[in-house]
């Protein structure tokens, strides 16, 4: 099949005349009229809008016309899969999800709930978080300097000296100060 009937079976899927078809991927009429009669080949940019407009056809398939037009034929095939994948997740994971924990007579989220320990294997063993005793610092809480640090900080920035500022502004003028 060649590119301009692949593009004219776009056009019937979409299930628009050709006008409204060139309208809906905004492109000339007498475009679509010259790539589906052959008279042209529809540019990438062409290509582009169809794509764009339409993203379950497949690229492989609006350009080289291999595999399936649609997505969603290739994705049948993967959904059956994905389920059964999932069945088979779902009878391992020990660990309701939180829709399950959810108690539609209690408020949700008022009352902790206490997850399980992680299960182990032979020659492994659970070994809980433990407090250091180091306190945490709180976002108001500053850190405190050294009085040499400092002193440093001070003596680095004596020696800059501004010499210069530059101010851009967006539509390309700029003002310069020197003081």
């Amino acid at each position: 099949m060649s590119l301009n009937e692949r593009i004219s079976k776009v056009i019937e899927y979409s299930n628009l005349t050709s006008s409204e078809f060139a309208d809906e991927i905004d492109v000339q009429r007498s475009s679509i009229s010259h790539i589906t009669s052959g008279r042209n080949k529809p540019s990438l940019e062409f290509i582009i809008k169809i794509k764009s407009r339409f993203p379950e056809i497949l690229w492989d398939w609006l350009v080289t016309g291999e595999g399936e037009m649609l997505k969603s034929e290739l994705r049948e095939e993967n959904k059956i899969q994905e389920k059964k994948q999932e069945e088979e997740n779902s009878k391992t994971t020990s660990l309701p999800d939180l829709f399950t924990m959810m108690n539609k007579d209690e408020d949700f989220g008022t009352e902790e709930m206490e997850i399980p320990a992680p299960k182990t294997t032979s020659g492994e063993s659970f070994i809980p978080h433990q407090n250091t005793g180091q306190e945490k610092i709180s976002g108001s809480q500053r850190l405190e300097k050294h009085d040499d640090e400092i002193t440093n900080q001070v003596v680095g920035n004596q020696d800059n000296k501004i010499k210069r500022i530059v101010i851009f502004y967006e539509n390309g003028k700029f003002e310069s100060f020197e003081p």
